[in-house]
């Protein structure tokens, strides 16, 4: 196992920016994962881990190590790309088997490694079959054995589950984060997909235009959005434009469109104009008058869309001055269901409430390759 450390490391491809002076520390043993959209030079920094592409400038460790100038062959870290690469003449196990055939190991402690590496991936038993013969699922896993075969140090992942379909995506996500608790080393992972990056990781970089604008673990960054770019990356918000006003110990009072609301102190930075939010499933819909409860917020509007989707009911609410909120509410199978049209009252947690102030904006278009 092995932590890696970027040290300052800028990429830049001609007058293009991809990566932008990023530092960050990940683990020994961590799930990593490097979220955003496309673009935003999260595959660049995986490959400068991997030693496909050279920094511009600063420093890459593998567990204390400057391997910046380091090739990838001599690197203790080993990659699975989205389209596998299996070598289509090999079967199963001559996939698996061939970077310890290169390492000239004997033939019975490369046929107890592959048994060990298959057994892993839950393919005990097509060991002989060709990568036509196997679904896009197990074709996944034989390439995630054959990295695993040659115990890297560092594990690094390129959108590998992005060639499947929904349900088995779903189902993989799953199996990696397992897999990769029974190994204990650690996994790098690059993907654009919030739920992929907040279902496996320990921890999260969301990153834009080269730099990285929010780093945490899943549920800090979901509960705690630290920008109005983060907020509306990683799942559904509701961003509405406020006005700070005075504070009273823990909880700080904004207005709203003329509704007074409140808002946790300590999520209040400097300024007087923020965007206050809270995430649709926190909220909870009442017709008629709320009732106060001072830690609970409360804001009226009228329905304008109602849907069923199974497992809940989505809303669309106007507020006054013809700002939308989205709501979740779950499917618990009874009670009146509001429709379109209606006048409701919205209320939520104080503590689920959150402000940001303006969205850090890019300095220049940037580019991923």
């Amino acid at each position: 196992m092995a932590d890696v450390r970027l040290e300052s490391v800028t990429k830049r491809f001609n007058d293009t920016v991809a990566v932008d002076d990023l530092s960050v520390l990940i683990e020994e043993g961590e799930f990593f994962s490097l979220l955003g959209p496309s673009g935003c030079g999260k595959t660049t920094t995986l490959r400068m881990i991997g030693g496909f592409e050279e920094p511009s400038a600063g420093r890459v460790f593998l567990g204390g190590n400057d391997i910046t100038n380091t090739p990838p062959y001599k690197r203790d870290v080993n990659t699975v790309f989205q389209s596998y690469a299996l070598f289509p003449h090999l079967d199963v196990y001559e996939n698996v088997a061939f970077g310890l055939r290169r390492k000239k190991l004997d033939a019975s402690a490369v046929s107890t490694k592959v048994a060990e590496s298959l057994r892993l991936v839950d393919l005990e038993g097509y060991d002989k079959r060709k990568p036509n013969q196997l679904s896009g699922g197990q074709q996944q896993r034989v390439a995630l054995a054959r990295a695993l075969v040659n115990e890297p140090g560092v594990l690094l992942l390129d959108e590998p589950l992005g060639a499947l379909d929904l349900k088995l995506r779903k189902h993989m996500q799953l199996e990696l984060k397992a897999i990769q608790g029974r190994v204990g080393i650690t996994f790098i992972y690059v993907t654009h997909d919030q739920e992929e990056a907040l279902t496996m990781s320990d921890r999260i970089a969301v990153m834009r235009a080269g730099v990285i604008e929010q780093l945490g673990t899943p549920q800090d960054i979901y509960e705690n959005p630290a920008t109005e770019f983060v907020a509306g990356f990683l799942g559904a918000s509701n961003l509405l434009d406020a006005t700070v006003g005075h504070s009273s110990g823990d909880t700080t009072t904004v207005v709203v469109e003329g509704t007074e609301l409140k808002v946790p102190t300590a999520r209040v930075g400097e300024g007087k104009a923020v965007k206050i939010g809270v995430r649709p499933e926190k909220i909870t819909i009442a017709t008629g008058p709320a009732h106060v409860d001072p830690d609970w917020n409360a804001l009226p509007g009228r329905v304008s869309l109602a849907t069923f989707v199974g497992v809940s009911h989505q809303f669309e609410i106007v507020v006054a001055g013809g700002n939308k909120v989205v709501v979740y509410a779950q499917n618990l199978g009874n009670g009146d269901i509001p429709k379109a049209g209606d006048e409701v009252t919205m209320r939520w947690r104080v503590e689920h409430t959150f402000a940001l102030g303006k969205s850090l904006e890019p300095a220049a278009t940037k580019e991923e390759t």
